[in-house]
């Protein structure tokens, strides 16, 4: 009990150090603000510097979002958003100047600074149409090309590449097997993977892999199957926990291996926070499974069955697999509607979405399609989106969302590897979380969604600035 004693003891006088050479560095110095207030239509504006001051025990009265950098938690792999072939499309069809903006608002020096770019292997529901890359039957996958995808998709995606630079961080999901190899014989309306063609499956994620990197795209990950529980009118293939295991144990973590990709971040479930416990318990209850998988994704649609996002869900799997990194890998808003397409709440879903998300051991963040038309589209199957850039076709016009600003304030300041730190806030209306830049620059981002203005203090280790929270905006405060 003695050792235990002194043992809490040391850690805690090294806490309190640490705390005491952060202050004596920052002590008084002031913090740069940039807002977001849908009121007034500022988006991203500077608002210039606030000042930290010594500041005693604040009062349950005080509004307040708590923050310790001696608490540090999850380091950020990065933020992006999904290159589908819907995205690619629009992108071509406008002018080449509007084609530059975009990318620059997305991955340039002073864009968004995303990082992360998620595709499609086969069709989805973002495409113009089903497709494959192999002939009917071809078992042996001689057939396989990705001339489909460079018509459009690869070269956007490398456009981005080429924006982003050294941290570019690639990874591509399968909506779909070819109908060939499937329970139903269609690529859509669900079916299963049949057991004949369980390694076919697998030695064509690495054909995937291959075609990429020969043209200059480094795959770093990829996901089993997007929403492998959801029977769709598009793309779809149900696994269950245990099929999407065995797959993974018998045929697609061996192959990667064996073709020297051992290296690539495998993602299970892809799906919604609902089952997210239940899945990852199951499918990496075996040693032998889970040694091939790197991280758990999912998407944010739960709330078809719910009345709210299960963020919950997401803390107790990240404390049963410890070791395994959260990936939120799709989201967005549904059934688009063009005269919606300035409402603050589309850049509030993503707010609350991003801020709890890493609150709760999030690591990787992907936003579904970075861009579409002035429909939601295109689409095959009547499944229209909202995307934080819309560009009208006929027109040439880009409009951008609130969206875009909402995810800017965390994307745009919190870089790669940037460490989570601990934050906390005391009124339910203000949503915040803190990360630390490689560098030591302390990024808070605070959300108010609600109709009321809030005077609020940014209390960091008894030092504290007075900042306004006024109703429907967002702020970054950069330390």
């Amino acid at each position: 009990m003695k050792k235990l004693i002194v043992s809490c003891f040391v850690v805690g006088m090294a806490l309190n150090m640490n705390a005491q050479n952060y202050w004596k560095k920052n002590a008084g110095k002031s913090a740069k603000v940039i807002f977001t207030n849908s009121k007034t239509n500022e988006k991203m504006v500077d608002k210039g510097m606030v000042k930290f001051e010594k500041r005693a025990q604040p009062k349950e009265t005080d509004a307040c979002i708590f923050v310790d950098p001696d608490f540090k938690y999850q380091k950020l792999i990065g933020i992006g958003g999904a290159i589908t072939d819907a995205s690619a499309e629009t992108f071509y069809k406008l002018p080449k100047d509007k084609q530059k903006e975009i990318i620059e608002a997305y991955y340039g020096k002073n864009g968004l600074g995303y990082t992360v770019v998620r595709t499609n292997m086969n069709s989805c529901d973002f495409s113009s149409d089903s497709y494959t890359y192999v002939t009917e039957n071809d078992t042996a996958l001689r057939s396989f090309n990705v001339a489909h995808d460079e018509k459009y998709k690869i070269p956007m995606i490398k456009e981005a590449q080429k924006a982003i630079g050294k941290d570019f961080t690639f990874y591509f999901s399968p909506w779909s097997p070819p109908s060939w190899m499937k329970s139903n014989k269609s690529m859509l309306k669900g079916g299963r993977l049949e057991n004949p063609f369980y390694q076919t499956w697998a030695d064509y994620y690495i054909k995937f892999i291959k075609e990429y990197e020969k043209r200059g795209i480094n795959v770093w990950g990829l996901t089993i199957q997007n929403e492998p529980m959801a029977t769709q009118t598009w793309e779809s293939c149900i696994y269950t926990a245990e099929e999407e295991g065995e797959f993974l144990k018998k045929n697609l973590g061996p192959t990667l291996w064996k073709n020297g990709f051992k290296d690539k971040k495998v993602m299970i479930w892809d799906h919604n926070r609902d089952l997210i416990y239940q899945r990852a318990t199951t499918t990496l209850s075996d040693p032998e499974t889970s040694k091939y998988a790197h991280g758990i994704g999912y998407h944010w649609y739960e709330t078809w069955n719910n009345k709210t996002q299960l963020f919950d869900n997401l803390s107790e799997t990240q404390r049963a697999f410890p070791d395994k990194f959260l990936a939120f890998t799709e989201g967005c808003k549904e059934q688009f509607d063009m005269s919606k397409i300035y409402d603050v709440s589309l850049g509030e879903l993503y707010g609350k979405n991003m801020i709890n998300d890493f609150n709760k051991g999030t690591a990787l963040w992907t936003d579904w399609n970075v861009l579409l038309d002035e429909t939601g589209g295109p689409n095959h199957v009547g499944n229209f989106c909202f995307a934080p850039i819309i560009a009208d076709t006929k027109t040439g016009e880009v409009h951008y969302t609130y969206e875009y600003y909402y995810v800017g304030h965390v994307s745009k300041f919190i870089k790669p590897n940037a460490q989570r730190i601990g934050t906390s806030s005391n009124r339910a209306a203000l949503t915040s979380t803190t990360f630390m830049n490689e560098n030591g620059q302390l990024v808070t981002v605070i959300m108010n969604d609600s109709d009321n203005d809030i005077d609020t203090n940014l209390w960091i280790e008894g030092m504290s600035a007075k900042l306004s929270a006024p109703a429907h905006s967002i702020q970054t405060v950069i330390l």
